[in-house]
């Protein structure tokens, strides 16, 4: 068939809307970031109102910072390369502003109900289910668009952005679907179908991939088309760009498991979690390496050139933050790191440091091209550059040294390991208040860089004129070859890939001849895969040309790629970690009043700063009790290990203080921990306990399996309300008065159950896979 040419004119508006509304949220999380900052140096901050607590905001910001900043620039940087790279106009106006409003939408409705307390109690997956729902929606809108933009694409072979954009829309969907499957009990409150153990693999399989795939693999797209683009150099390998795809996107989605080391996760999934880890260093520093030669040639221009100071500046915190990343995972160093300020100053490297410099050179790039007007002021861009550099700098470096000498501080022992060495926590929070302080001063930095940027971008549009790129586009009917089943399945690569994959589980999860079997099979394949390149080189760089101009079985292969690894450690867990399956102890259900009172618990964002998890080291042990069982948060919906512990663990505090102790240190921490910064929390005594909602909830539970009786709603609340009597009858006697129905009395109730379970028969339990000699000898130790 003859060629022609046709004129595209690009759908340029929705990229300007996505990057206007990146700045202002931007501005936005990172002002929350610099409050929630300051309320850890000063706790009267929190104003004692309980939308603007800790608890409560930190999931606003970070919220903020990843789905509304982030997520607003990907929006943008997505739709301007893909017209351009695939030569067409995004496939449907509509499509495009339902996006674009629907997205703000549910930013907004997270800005609302995060502060008010309406939370699901899981990282970076704190919105309400409604929410939920809405953001399916518009991912799928946002699919839709793309996938029909790339049919009617007028350039044939798919470019490497498109390929990360590819991995980016099936995972992202894939993950958040699994995670935020839930059972409603109101408008505005449900249960995750996972609970404990099995929640807390699915949430952080989510929330390390979310972080792959939604920080990553999106902005390595946009790195791969605007570097280039800034640079005025073509890519620096394109073979160097297919290994980066492939192993990143199927390596990165085992790695979630190494957010759970030396906790009551199954130890296979442990070693799983750290080696896939550890091999991410290599296709991390491949892609990294690859952007940073891309600048080849052009070094000379970052002198003046601020677009190519923050490309080059975001790529570098790309390799630091992934070569942290698997330095983090290994057991010894995660044991020291892990629930310290190392991990947040870890995410800020990469959120602020690759994102963030990402987002602004790519907006200065962007500006004169779609508003026809040079960018106001060079030298205000390159000043925000040194100011941002400086800040995230400051940031990233207080929180090494806060987090490395918190670590210390809390795995010191004395008279060879059987006493701590600094037995108070509070010890070590009051050793770190000067570098939370440093923390202030480096975000503060940052974001007035990001103000300058917001300046910038407000001087030069005003009075610009919008305009849309257009090109004249040579149009080929040649039908394209096509890949079939048999093509895209029955090839070499393909083949090798599959069989080098169940030798290597074979080799890590089977016996021992099964083990022989899988390491023997593995190198066998690795080696004939090797051979067979190296012999049919252009057999294989042939049938890769073919799958780059079929977007379908391109997607699938990818698709394939992540999927393997969660089903591979997330269906066994949920078909065996199940009550029967459990080790030596096992979880006394909560009371309906306690029920009550562990939402509250979510509600008030206490898992932000509290774990409920005693890992299997020595130090905590001594600390905080006996190692968590697996058994031991098996009805939690959702799970409460934690992440981070700005104050105790509290997996066994029940019963370990008074009631009126909790009551007075609800209502003013300092008069009992001296030195604290968490918050007063004076409207939990004068709130009263949704106990109507409470039938609801028991009926959602008994649906998930927790072995609750059939009761009216009568019984029910009548029962809640004799617990919280014999709670208030405690407290008048210390002198102290409430109601019975108020939230303080609910929460007293959830903490005193904390730790409480009964035995397992021996018939039924099993030894852990992670128990160590040394741990047990710990636990038998009086708890000081």
């Amino acid at each position: 068939m003859s060629a022609r040419t046709v004129t595209i004119q690009y759908n340029d508006k929705v990229v300007r809307q996505f990057l206007l509304a990146s700045v202002i949220w931007g501005a936005v999380g990172m002002l929350v970031g610099v409050i929630v900052a300051t309320q850890l140096n000063a706790w009267r901050v929190n104003f004692d109102l309980p939308w603007l607590t800790f608890g409560r905001l930190r999931p606003l910001h970070t919220n903020a910072v990843i789905f509304a900043f982030v997520g607003n620039m990907m929006f943008a940087g997505v739709y301007y390369s893909t017209q351009r790279l695939v030569k067409a106009r995004l496939a449907s106006d509509f499509l495009s502003s339902l996006h674009f409003w629907g997205w703000q939408a549910i930013i907004v409705a997270a800005a609302i109900t995060l502060p008010l307390g309406f939370s699901r109690g899981k990282e970076y997956a704190e919105l309400i289910w409604p929410i939920n729902i809405a953001v399916a929606g518009i991912w799928v809108v946002f699919a839709v668009n793309f996938f029909w933009t790339l049919a009617k694409r007028h350039e044939r072979a798919l470019y490497v952005a498109i390929w990360f954009y590819i991995a980016t829309i099936i995972t992202v969907a894939m993950l958040y679907i699994v995670n935020h499957l839930s059972l409603p009990t109101s408008l505005t409150h449900s249960y995750p179908v996972f609970a404990g153990v099995q929640d807390g693999l699915v949430q952080w399989w989510y929330g390390h991939n979310a972080v792959a795939f939604f920080l990553t693999t999106p902005i390595l797209g946009i790195m791969y088309y605007f570097v280039p683009k800034a640079a005025e150099r073509p890519v620096y390998s394109y073979r160097l760009s297919v290994i980066h795809f492939w192993s990143l996107v199927f390596v990165y989605i085992w790695a979630g498991p190494h957010h759970l080391l030396n906790t009551a996760l199954p130890d296979w999934l442990q070693v799983l979690g750290m080696t896939f880890s550890l091999m991410l260093w290599a296709p991390s520093w491949g892609g990294m390496l690859n952007g940073l030669l891309t600048l080849r040639g052009a070094w000379h221009k970052l002198r003046t050139d601020p677009v190519l100071k923050f490309f080059a500046a975001a790529v570098t915190f790309y390799g630091m933050a992934t070569f942290e990343g698997p330095l983090l995972s290994i057991k010894a160093v995660n044991a020291l790191g892990h629930y310290t300020d190392w991990i947040i100053g870890h995410v800020h490297a990469g959120a602020l440091g690759w994102n963030g410099f990402m987002a602004a050179g790519m907006i200065y790039w962007l500006l004169p091209r779609l508003w026809n007007k040079p960018l106001h002021s060079v030298s205000l861009a390159n000043t925000h550059f040194w100011i941002g550099t400086v800040g995230i700098l400051l940031y990233v470096a207080a929180m090494w040294v806060s987090g490395i000498t918190q670590g210390l501080m809390l795995n010191a022992t004395v008279e060879g390991g059987t006493v701590l060495a600094y037995p108070n926590f509070l010890d070590t929070l009051n050793a770190i208040k000067p570098m939370m302080f440093f923390r202030i001063i480096g975000g503060g930095l940052y974001l007035v860089g990001w103000l300058l940027l917001a300046y910038n971008v407000w001087k030069t549009i005003s009075g610009a004129k919008v305009v849309d790129g257009a090109a004249e586009v040579l149009v080929d009917d040649t039908p394209s070859p096509r890949v079939g089943a048999v093509g895209t399945f029955l090839n070499p690569p393909v083949v090798f890939s599959v069989l080098g994959t169940l030798f290597a589980c074979a080799w890590m999860f089977g016996g021992d001849v099964l083990r022989l079997l899988g390491l023997f099979g593995t190198i066998t394949s690795v080696i004939l895969a090797w051979l067979h390149f190296e012999a049919k080189i252009r057999g294989w760089a042939e049938w890769y040309e073919r799958l780059l101009v079929n977007a379908a079985p391109f997607t699938v292969l990818t698709f394939l790629a992540v999927a393997a690894g969660g089903m591979i450690q997330i269906i066994p867990t949920v078909i065996a970690q199940r009550a029967q399956n459990v080790e030596d102890r096992i979880q006394v259900p909560y009371t309906p009043l306690e029920l009550a009172g562990r939402d509250i618990y979510i509600k008030e964002g206490c898992y932000n700063c509290h774990s409920q998890m005693i890992r299997t080291l020595v130090p905590d042990v001594l600390r905080y009790g006996d190692y968590s069982r697996l058994g031991e948060s098996i009805f939690d919906y959702p799970f409460q290990w934690g992440s981070r512990r700005i104050g105790p663990d509290l997996a066994r505090v029940g019963g370990k203080y008074s009631d009126s102790w909790h009551y007075q240190h609800m209502l003013d921490p300092r008069s009992l921990a001296p030195g604290s910064n968490m918050p007063n929390y004076p409207w939990l005594f004068t709130q009263k306990t949704d106990l109507a909602a409470l039938p609801a909830k028991l009926r959602v539970m008994r649906t998930l399996g927790v072995p609750y009786a059939e009761q009216t709603p009568e019984e029910i609340q009548a029962e809640a309300l004799a617990q919280g009597e014999r709670i208030v009858a405690g407290l008048r006697e210390a002198g102290l008065h409430t109601a019975p129905d108020r939230e303080i009395v609910a929460l007293i109730a959830y903490l005193q159950k904390l730790g409480k379970s009964e035995a397992v028969p021996a018939s039924l339990g099993r030894k852990s896979e992670g128990q160590r000699s040394q741990v047990a000898t710990a636990s038998a130790a009086p708890t000081p």
